[in-house]
């Protein structure tokens, strides 16, 4: 019984699926409503291009020319710039300030016939965003590191302000890119200057408090003086000596030149005296017996410490002008080939190529349900 059921329904379905039935629905009926939909429905959308790049002060070549750099092709730095930049102009932070500036929700929502390309009145935050990413070509030579911005707007005075406000806000992107990592590594660079010659100053204040202290400006070179000084000292009293042990074997003790013989022995010897007081400090310290040579290797050590702090603020200052230039050397520049255009013709729709294209389609579509009703058919016979 089903059989016979089966059977009969497919010569209905062959009656009712006609060659002149099948072209009317697959190839007539998508074409009259794709022509009333580009005659009637479709609205323009004009397209604004721009090219442009970015461009750091080290890529140029010395002695060429802006021509020759900008055809020279981008280093793999700049190309990491100009992929940032892409990111931030199909971002959805700046899509949002165009958007309160242009007012993107009421312009691509204004067609009300054109169904399939107007933006939603009930779009969500991420429907805009999808639509203007739609709506919003950038395209990257990877060659050349040039980048190619194509606006749509339904109207060419729209797509032209949209296209020159990315560019202006790119400009500034860049710029705020080349501040902060300039301000960053001069920061760190000034806080290292800073901290070096707080150390070079501490060490300054413990070297002059230690010469205070002790009342000596160098330890060492006093030690020095005061050997060379008792040295002296000693050879003069060995003379004297020997020229007073001298002429005692022949004068009378009492004569006027071994009195005199005798008082310079005694004061060199009290010189003597003296100067080996000072060199341990029992002179001008009488509660510490610290000796010269302690003084001279805890001043020996404060020096070493404030040549340190030297040459590390010396270091730093150098690392400051060094930073100073390379902040220099990676100023990014953002490089304006074509600036925005005003199209004067719509770039879409395509009319003519999207009716084409859907009667090709059509076209094997019917194919392919003429032959399967027609092998059914035969199957059936």
């Amino acid at each position: 019984m089903s059989s016979m059921t089966g059977m009969s329904a497919t010569p209905r379905l062959g009656r009712l699926l006609t060659p002149a039935r099948l072209a009317l629905l697959l190839i007539g009926l998508p074409m009259l409503l794709a022509s009333v939909y580009f005659g009637l429905m479709a609205q323009d959308r004009h397209v604004s291009t721009s090219v442009l790049t970015v461009r750091r002060a080290h890529d140029e070549p010395a002695g060429a020319g802006g021509l020759a750099m900008l055809l020279g092709g981008a280093g793999g730095a700049a190309q990491e710039d100009v992929r940032l930049l892409r990111d931030y102009m199909l971002s959805e932070g700046l899509l949002h300030q165009l958007d309160a500036r242009f007012g993107l929700r009421a312009h691509y929502g204004a067609p009300k016939r054109d169904l399939l390309y107007r933006l939603g009145p009930d779009s969500l935050r991420e429907d805009l965003a999808d639509y203007w990413r739609a709506r919003t070509s950038v395209r990257l030579d990877e060659v050349s590191g040039l980048l190619t911005v194509q606006v749509q707007a339904f109207d060419p005075v729209m797509a032209q302000q949209l296209n020159a406000a990315l560019l202006a806000e790119s400009e500034r992107f860049v710029n705020t890119i080349s501040q902060r990592i300039a301000s960053e590594q001069m920061g760190f660079a000034q806080r290292e200057l800073e901290r070096a010659e707080q150390a070079l100053a501490s060490a300054r204040a413990e070297l002059l408090d230690f010469q205070a202290r002790h009342q000596v400006i160098d330890p060492l070179a006093d030690a020095q003086a005061s050997g060379a000084l008792a040295a002296e000292l000693r050879a003069q009293l060995a003379r004297l000596e020997s020229e007073l042990s001298t002429r005692q074997s022949y004068l009378n003790p009492d004569a006027a030149e071994l009195v005199t013989l005798r008082a310079q022995v005694a004061a060199l010897r009290l010189q003597i005296e003296r100067e080996s007081r000072l060199a341990t400090r029992a002179g001008r310290q009488p509660d510490s017996a610290q000796a010269l040579h302690r003084l001279a290797a805890e001043f020996h050590e404060l020096k070493a410490r404030h040549a340190l702090a030297e040459a590390r603020q010396r270091s730093a200052l150098g690392s400051v002008e060094a930073m100073r230039i390379e902040a220099g050397r990676k100023v990014r520049n953002l490089v304006v080939i074509e600036p925005p255009t005003r199209p004067e013709r719509a770039e879409y729709p395509h009319a003519a190529a999207s009716l084409l294209t859907l009667l090709l389609s059509c076209v094997v579509l019917y194919g392919i349900v003429r032959l399967t009703v027609a092998t059914v058919q035969e199957h059936r016979d």
